[in-house]
């Protein structure tokens, strides 16, 4: 497994673009994209639209994972109690 960001293009909207994400990354938004019924790119989009102008899409796009499973463990927590 490699460290290093791979760039992958997306089409947001109608228009292409690319990301760089690292693969464990790019693989858990296919697996949230999954569990949503949805596509990658309809995810991204969706996560695009939400970031405001402070963050890059990339980075946008790592937050979102990581709070995407936080909230999952957190609610596994709430369960375990």
């Amino acid at each position: 497994m490699s460290d290093r960001p791979v760039k992958r293009s997306l089409t947001l909207h109608g228009h292409r673009t690319s990301v760089s994400l690292e693969t464990p990354f790019w693989e858990a938004l296919q697996e949230i994209a999954a569990e949503r019924k949805i596509s990658l790119a309809k995810l991204a989009a969706e996560i695009d639209d939400t970031r405001g102008t402070g963050a890059g899409l990339a980075t946008a796009l790592r937050i979102f994972i990581l709070e995407h499973y936080r909230a999952l463990a957190a609610q596994a927590a709430e369960k375990a109690e």
